[in-house]
């Protein structure tokens, strides 16, 4: 099956379980589009396995064909990060810059060195004797969270601003940072070079420094054309250029385009915004930028979904995954609670803040696709190859994150609200 008309096919079933979910099981968009996709991929499994139906088939390998890796990293993540990132609020996110920034870098760092060295652990002990180095590398690339499902959530439920702010700003953030901390140690992971501390601050600092410059230089020059002209569909076109052709430019230099999309973002969002659309231009900008955001993370959700089909599940990966959550879940709290006891010797918090940033803590893709670029045939490990194993248990904990903790993180949120009012 023909690649893009495969993936308008998939367009048409996210939106399908999208409009199915309003009457049915009326839960968040992307849970439940990931949930639906989920089973979707038990039923192709089952029918390839007893059927034998070519259309099955078909479908099958055009999933096996996709490149995950590189339809998020060097594609769509752009755009997602960029859409975010315009619609943060720059006052509120000055507000609590410097927790927002503590949690991005420190938390993930954190998350990263604590997920690895419990991994390590924890495989050894059930006979999987994995270097540290692919343990750190696995911390990198769960630490980061995801905001979208939690955040419409959040949005819906009317939570209070700072809880919401933290959530969208945190997350895009160690995004960039999480990839960041990835790709450097994958660096050292496949190089076969002898790391040193210089080496690596080197790499980490022209990695997420020249990102944030090269996203702001972005930003001013994407003004300036969007002051000078009347056009909205100028406008929008410049905005267009900044998540293909900066990010692409930003891939080439070997730079973060991930931090560079969210400067950019936040920048256009709060200064271009104001001062260089009109009125009408404003709005469209909104609608434009929403409904591709929407559109690309159904397009995401259902193939994380469907990504089951082409794993080689074995039961024995499949429990190291389960078993990889609670560690994932442990870090995620004390890389939060560990800065948040010093934050509340300066201000007051809502008392719910750190349970919802943990428990609404979710992975994506962005997880799912570091994993699938951890190359083959570096590690063997009980007759597993070592991205086999990556991509089996990441897409556990994700599915996990997305479906379990995405569906229950209401009731938190809801005592969050509730403690608000009773303050006020």
């Amino acid at each position: 099956m023909n690649a893009w008309y495969f993936l308008c096919l998939l367009s048409v079933v996210a939106i399908f379980i999208a409009f199915t979910n309003q009457y049915v099981l009326k839960l968040q968009t992307t849970i439940a589009i990931t949930t639906g996709s989920v089973v979707i991929s038990f039923l192709l499994m089952l029918l390839t396995q007893f059927a034998n139906n070519e259309l099955t088939i078909a479908i099958t390998q055009a999933i096996a064909n996709i490149d995950f890796n590189l339809l998020l990293l060097n594609g769509m993540l752009g755009f997602l990060l960029f859409a975010g990132a315009l619609e943060i609020d720059l006052h509120l996110l000055r507000h609590q810059r410097w927790e927002i920034a503590i949690m991005a870098l420190g938390s993930t760092l954190i998350s990263t060195f604590i997920v690895g060295a419990l991994a390590y652990g924890l495989l050894a002990l059930f006979g999987w004797s994995v270097p540290f180095i692919y343990c750190l590398l696995f911390g990198a690339l769960i630490s980061p969270t995801d905001p979208i499902a939690v955040l419409a959530i959040i949005k819906k439920m009317n939570a209070p601003d700072t809880i919401s702010v933290q959530v969208e700003g945190e997350s895009l953030f160690n995004d960039g940072v999480g990839l960041v901390v990835f790709t450097t140690i994958f660096a050292l992971a496949f190089s076969g070079e002898e790391p040193t501390f210089t080496g690596i601050a080197e790499l980490f600092l022209t990695d997420a420094v020249g990102g944030v410059i090269f996203g702001l230089v972005m930003a001013l020059i994407a003004h300036w054309l969007i002051k000078r002209s009347n056009d909205t569909s100028i406008e929008l076109l410049v905005t267009l250029c900044i998540p293909t052709a900066g990010y692409a430019f930003a891939n080439v230099m070997d730079i973060s385009g991930p931090l560079a999309m969210v400067v950019s973002g936040i920048f256009i969002g709060n200064v271009t915004r104001g001062s260089g659309f009109s009125k009408h231009s404003q709005e469209t900008l909104a609608h434009f930028w929403h409904t591709v955001d929407a559109f690309l993370n159904s397009l995401l959700f259902v193939l994380i979904g469907l990504l089951l089909v082409v794993l080689p599940v074995t039961w024995a990966q499949a429990a190291l995954g389960v078993l990889m959550i609670p560690v994932v879940l442990l870090a995620r709290f004390i890389s939060i609670s560990l800065p948040y006891q010093a934050f509340r010797r300066f201000r007051q918090y809502d008392a719910h803040s750190v349970k919802i940033l943990t428990w609404g803590g979710l992975r994506g893709g962005l997880a799912l696709a570091m994993a699938a670029s951890v190359p083959t045939g570096q590690f063997i490990v009980n007759g597993t190859d070592i991205h086999t194993l990556m991509v089996m248990i990441t897409y556990v904990v994700v599915i996990f994150s997305i479906i379990v903790q995405g569906s229950t993180i209401s009731p938190i949120i809801q005592k969050s609200i509730e403690a608000g009012k009773q303050q006020a």
